[in-house]
């Protein structure tokens, strides 16, 4: 596995190993089996050179939020990734992803503004202005997203759409504990209690899930279930929403998505479940 701190290094690598093919896994790092999952992803679309980015980006982060305590271990995920078999590692500083005088921010309007948009003023600017500049500098035909960040996916699918950008966007599915819990590095912030009680969040939105596919057809009467589901829990939000638009949907004739963000403490969890339009029942129409 080849290790690039620089973008001048980086594209030398990917050059010298003039690959058919490249595939990018950007990450925020504290690797574990989602991310994984993704590089797997990667091979199996047709990727022969994989390329890992690890950077914790400041951009995304909220004055409040966890840039400083977000969990880093450079040596842990050199190690994992070696293993998964990456060929190439991109570790730059924020230095240098943000040379002095940077003032370019890509911005997506529409479906970056609900929910995590309203929440977390400025995240998708700064999650928009990185991968941009990621798919810059690694140029990869493919790149590998994880559906747990729904939100973002749909982000990153619009600028890549509106703005022409030439690769193809790959979503990995959510991996889970055995309880259902989404992996996330920020899992590692939990106590032991609050671990114990972090599945509430799945189970609240499989309960929403569940009732839509047996032909519960009104937005607030699943809401209203998946914040019973959750009671105790402090809920940022339980909502059904529009995949294309992330607002509440116009009618049930279509692809659903349930999300949720919760609060163990000071640690913010999100998670989603698809409950696509084959699976919602009509018979009762």
């Amino acid at each position: 596995m080849i290790t690039a701190r620089t973008i001048q290094e980086a594209r030398a690598a990917i050059r010298d190993a003039r690959p058919a093919t490249v595939g990018l896994v950007p990450t925020m790092g504290f690797v574990h089996e989602g991310h994984l999952s993704l590089i797997r992803v990667a091979r199996q679309r047709g990727a022969d050179f994989v390329v890992v980015s690890v950077f914790v980006n400041p951009r995304q982060f909220g004055p409040t939020e966890d840039f400083a305590r977000y969990p880093r271990d450079e040596q842990r995920d050199r190690v994992l990734l070696e293993r998964e078999g990456t060929d190439l590692l991109f570790l730059p500083s924020a230095e240098e992803v943000y040379a002095a005088g940077s003032a370019t921010v890509v911005s997506v309007g529409g479906i970056a503004e609900p929910l995590e948009g309203v929440r977390r003023p400025g995240h998708f600017a700064g999650v928009a202005t990185v991968v941009l500049k990621l798919f810059n500098i690694v140029q990869p035909d493919l790149a590998v997203f994880g559906r747990k960040d729904a939100q973002q996916c749909a982000v990153i699918d619009r600028m890549v759409r509106d703005l022409d950008v030439p690769v193809r966007l790959v979503f990995g599915e959510t991996v889970r504990e055995h309880d259902g819990l989404a992996l996330s590095s920020r899992n590692s912030y939990l106590s032991a209690k609050e671990r114990a009680l972090a599945p509430t969040l799945h189970k609240a939105l499989r309960a929403g899930e569940e009732a839509i596919t047996h032909g519960v057809e009104q937005v607030e009467a699943v809401e209203k279930l998946m914040h019973r589901m959750a009671a105790g829990v402090d809920i940022d939000y339980l909502v059904v929403v529009d995949p294309a638009t992330f607002l509440p949907p116009a009618d049930f004739h279509r692809d659903l998505l349930l999300a949720g963000a919760v609060r163990f403490g000071k640690t913010r969890l999100i998670d989603n479940v698809l409950v696509p339009k084959a699976a919602i029942s009509h018979a009762h129409v």
